[in-house]
């Protein structure tokens, strides 16, 4: 992240440096005055936007997962897109010297609200995504974890009769409905409490249990597949 971070300033460096060179070493048109209200109010535009653009490519980038950085992009594009408007008409501004400070100022204030809007837009929908993204990963969660704990005793079973009952359990469990809500908690905590018992049995080898226990795991989980469908 750091070193991503690092050729990024840099980049951004040259060009604001790039941009500053352009500025004042350009010479004007003849007979022009270079140098009045109208050069600095489309100066200041692009410097701030160089600015503004940088602290939203950092805030974007600040983050070591590939999905957040990929939900940030639109957030960094928003940014790219004020800064070129920024050189569009705070360009304009700096060019035609003549030009009446109020028209500068009008034009750049346009460009840098209807930006902010735009960077707002972006910030507040990568929020959103972020927020369903850990709201479905929560939901989600249960399932995975009886999965794994199946597939571990899978694993464990001694042979035989325990170890077709766990293969049977962990295939209910891993082809289940993954989703999970409220309304479930009830179903999913039995589920939980059958399943240590029946995790209990297959490690205990207990023939006599495997069989019932791993049924009525099956029962279970069957009944919340059955409720996830109405919820849909």
């Amino acid at each position: 992240m750091k070193k991503r971070i690092g050729f990024y300033v840099a980049a951004w460096a040259a060009l604001l440096a790039l941009f500053n060179v352009i500025a004042f070493l350009s010479k004007p048109l003849p007979g022009v005055e270079k140098y009045t209200a109208s050069f600095w109010i489309g100066y200041t535009l692009i410097t701030l936007m160089f600015v503004g653009q940088l602290v939203c490519s950092l805030f974007a980038l600040r983050t070591d997962s590939m999905k957040k950085l990929f939900y940030n992009v639109s957030l960094i594009q928003s940014s790219y897109a004020g800064l070129v408007a920024s050189f569009v008409f705070g360009g304009l501004c700096m060019l035609i010297a003549p030009l009446p400070y109020w028209v500068g100022v009008i034009l750049c204030a346009i460009v840098l609200v209807l930006n902010a809007l735009a960077v707002i837009k972006a910030a507040a929908t990568v929020g959103e995504v972020t927020r369903i993204d850990e709201k479905i990963k929560t939901q989600t969660m249960f399932i995975k974890m009886l999965t794994a704990e199946a597939e571990t005793l899978v694993a464990r079973a001694a042979g035989g009769a325990s170890a077709d009952a766990a293969k049977k359990v962990y295939e209910a469990i891993r082809y289940s409905d993954p989703m999970s809500n409220e309304a479930l908690s009830s179903v999913e905590a039995q589920i939980s409490a059958t399943f240590a018992a029946f995790s209990d049995a297959v490690k205990a080898e207990a023939e006599s249990e495997i069989a019932d226990r791993a049924a009525a795991l099956l029962v279970l989980i069957k009944e919340r597949n059955s409720k996830c469908k109405l919820f849909k």
